[in-house]
């Protein structure tokens, strides 16, 4: 007994001691958690759509006759005005048909002249009864013949003429040369595409809609163009013209959007985004992609309570996935903070230490 008597204040020290080094593993200890508040989305834009800056009025230049390239004058980029000349073809062999549509009006014109002396001939003889009527008739069908012979034989030299012409391709108007297919020496044919031109005037930015978004567009909608190579400046624009079929390999339709100031500096080639006006729609709040979670497999974030520095799970609303992160549209406020990073390490009502991604404290 005395020995129990004498071993209880150990014992009692070493329970003591126990008791204490359990609550010291049991407490809590705040782990840091990344932390933002939402900001308003882009204002008037519920879709992004990523295009180029093309001209209104451009198309593919080429001769009108088949024939051998002499000469290429330009190359792509180069601003040409009206008139100039951008390609030539060898016109040996046309220069040749002129030259026997020109032989073939001269005898026609012989014939022509002898016609007509034959005619005043038998009308003087006809008129002294010496021939008859009918032998009259035939000579002035003879040369009524001849004259058409001429004009027939005027015609192809004319043809022959424009065919020479022909062979040199001019700018039908001020622009850009943007594209050029053929090099010296090959032989084109008549209407082959030779020269790509862009008009100088308006300009547009052309995008690839898919098809389970081109009923949001309707000709005249006004939109909003982003150019990246201006800063990302914004100008307005209209929707002018949508495509009625779907490209057969990218299944998306051509919209192009015209920029309401004519003098808007873009130029072409640059690369822009087009925005959607999203009207009278409830405006989106934005967040980092990775504050994304999900609660029984719909969208959700953690949200700090300021008080208790506890984090909760609050389902959210999904207006759309954007560059620049998610907009939602219900389940957060502007005064909320939201953890975006780490998300899937958090657990209900776990205490945090909020800090910004620079790694400082931040007072809620």
């Amino acid at each position: 007994m005395q020995r129990n008597a004498a071993r209880m204040p150990a014992i009692l020290m070493i329970v003591a001691l126990a008791g204490c080094a359990s609550e010291a593993k049991v407490e809590i200890t705040a782990k840091p958690a990344v932390v933002e508040q939402p900001v308003p989305a882009a204002t008037g834009a519920t879709e992004t759509y990523a295009g180029e800056v093309r001209a209104r009025h451009e198309g593919m230049l080429g001769f009108r006759i088949a024939g051998k390239l002499l000469t290429r004058n330009v190359d792509a980029g180069a601003q040409v005005k009206r008139g100039e000349v951008l390609a030539t073809l060898e016109a040996q062999d046309l220069q040749l048909q002129v030259d026997a549509a020109r032989a073939a009006l001269a005898a026609a014109t012989a014939d022509l002249s002898l016609a007509k002396a034959e005619l005043d001939r038998h009308g003087e003889l006809l008129a002294k009864k010496y021939i008859s009527q009918a032998l009259f008739e035939a000579r002035l069908n003879a040369h009524k013949a001849a004259e058409a012979h001429q004009a027939q034989a005027r015609s192809q030299l004319s043809v022959a003429q424009n065919q020479t012409g022909y062979t040199v391709l001019r700018a039908d108007a001020d622009g850009v040369i943007t594209a050029t297919l053929v090099e010296a020496g090959q032989v084109v044919a008549a209407g082959a595409p030779v020269l790509g031109l862009a008009r100088d005037g308006d300009r547009e930015v052309l995008i690839a809609v898919p098809e389970n978004r081109i009923a949001q567009f309707t000709l005249g909608m006004p939109v909003m163009v982003e150019v990246w190579a201006r800063d990302n400046a914004r100008y307005p624009g209209s929707v002018r013209e949508i495509s009625p079929e779907a490209d057969p390999r990218t299944r998306t339709y051509d919209v192009r959007v015209t920029l309401v100031n004519a003098d808007t500096p873009v130029q072409l080639g640059m690369t822009a985004r087009v925005y959607l006006d999203a009207g009278d729609a409830p405006q989106a709040l934005m967040l980092p992609l990775s504050a994304l979670h999900e609660q029984a497999g719909a969208p959700a974030v953690w949200r700090l309570d300021p008080k208790s520095s506890q984090v909760h799970l609050v389902p959210v609303q999904v207006d759309s996935y954007r560059e620049q992160g998610v907009a939602l549209l219900s389940g957060v406020g502007v005064d909320d903070w939201i953890v975006t990073a780490g998300v899937h390490k958090l657990s209900e009502g776990q205490l945090v230490r909020p800090i910004d991604r620079s790694n400082r404290p931040v007072a809620l």
